[in-house]
């Protein structure tokens, strides 16, 4: 007797076991599952992003246990990159990402503008109204805008709790902080850029704060990770517009490292994310979406990507909960609008970098 199965048979025994194994979430629609089924036959899901793939490790690792006939293909770039490639790509018709996941919140939303679908997400109820964008994009996280510092350099002491005592003491010591502050590159870096637009509308006094920052010259860059290394070996002294989430991460595992809250306003940065209007996977996006938002996603990215939730129901502390706890209406989230895309504008973003410049003496 044969033991070969016809392979349609083979595949539709395959396929029946991994859908019925995906059960739609607690809550969601019954219909839902129809949305399994069809990712189910997709197969795969195309991400874009601008979150390492490190850190989104065990998010997809979670996916991919939940949906197990669904495969992750994970693209991270920087979000220049991710920006242009994404707009090349829809120009020319090619394969794409069937999601973009962009930490740089503007040109996240500009291509959101562009290229996004509508799709009101099961998760809608549990996010912040200021966090979704007309049913199309989504923020996805909650995470506060840091200044960090070296810890073996800086007595506890002097250690500067706003933006205005960051100025003061760099005012007060500039022969000690020449050349010894670090902070984004903002021609460079869009999150940089971004994060300094925010700044001059949540200070009105933000140009002549960055001007006494800048007293002993600014050692600017364009990632996160070459300044925390710089504040960590002493190269720099300190930094500022640093995203928490990053900072925590290292912390943990380098005792250098410290990490100052400020207090007179704290920006809060939401990684933006959509579905493509092209995305070949389209039913495997939706769910993908979904997963980040659920309380399990959001759970994994504050418990083990150290990436804090935009949700109020995730254990532990890293969420919007225990960050209002921390630091109350100090917090400045930025929301998911039209806002920001008022400076790219090609005029007014020049004109705004020309303004930077002068008050940061670049």
């Amino acid at each position: 007797m044969s033991n070969k199965y016809p392979l349609t048979l083979v595949a539709a025994t395959v396929f029946i076991s991994c859908s019925a194994f995906s059960a739609p979430p607690q809550g969601y629609p019954a219909d839902y599952q129809g949305v399994i089924d069809a990712a189910t036959k997709e197969g795969k899901v195309v991400i874009y992003s601008t979150t390492d793939t490190k850190a989104a490790g065990p998010l997809i690792k979670g996916f991919e246990a939940t949906y197990p006939g669904i495969k992750v293909e994970y693209n991270d770039m920087n979000s220049t990159e991710l920006y242009n490639r994404f707009i090349s790509e829809q120009a020319s018709g090619g394969t794409s990402g069937d999601v973009v996941w962009s930490s740089s919140m503007d040109t996240g939303l500009k291509l959101a503008t562009d290229y996004a679908q509508e799709y009101q997400s099961p998760e809608l109820a549990q996010l912040p109204k200021w966090a979704v964008w007309k049913n199309r994009a989504y923020g996805t996280t909650y995470e506060p805008v840091v200044i960090i510092y070296n810890k073996r350099l800086i007595p506890a002491g002097e250690v500067p709790d706003s933006h205005a005592a960051l100025a003061k003491l760099i005012a007060s010591q500039t022969d000690k902080f020449k050349s010894k502050v670090t902070t984004y590159d903002i021609e460079k870096s869009g999150l940089g850029f971004m994060l300094s637009v925010q700044d001059s509308k949540a200070d009105p006094q933000y140009f002549k704060t960055l001007s006494e920052v800048a007293k002993g010259g600014l050692a600017v860059q364009s990632s996160t990770g070459t300044m925390m290394e710089r504040v960590s070996s002493g190269e720099n002294l300190i930094g500022f517009n640093i995203l928490g989430s990053y900072a925590e991460a290292r912390a943990k595992t380098d005792p250098s490292l410290g990490i100052s809250y400020p207090k007179d306003y704290t920006l809060v940065l939401s990684r933006v994310s959509f579905i493509s209007q092209q995305a070949q996977n389209s039913h495997a996006a939706k769910l993908w979406l979904d997963y980040v938002l659920s309380e399990k996603g959001q759970t994994i990215l504050a418990n083990q990507a150290d990436i804090p939730s935009l949700r109020n129901d995730i254990e532990g502390k890293n969420d919007i909960d225990g960050l209002t706890k921390m630091l109350g209406n100090a917090l400045k989230p930025i929301p998911v609008d039209e806002s920001l895309l008022e400076y790219l504008q090609p005029k007014k973003r020049l004109d705004y970098i020309k303004q930077w410049r002068a008050a940061a003496g670049k």
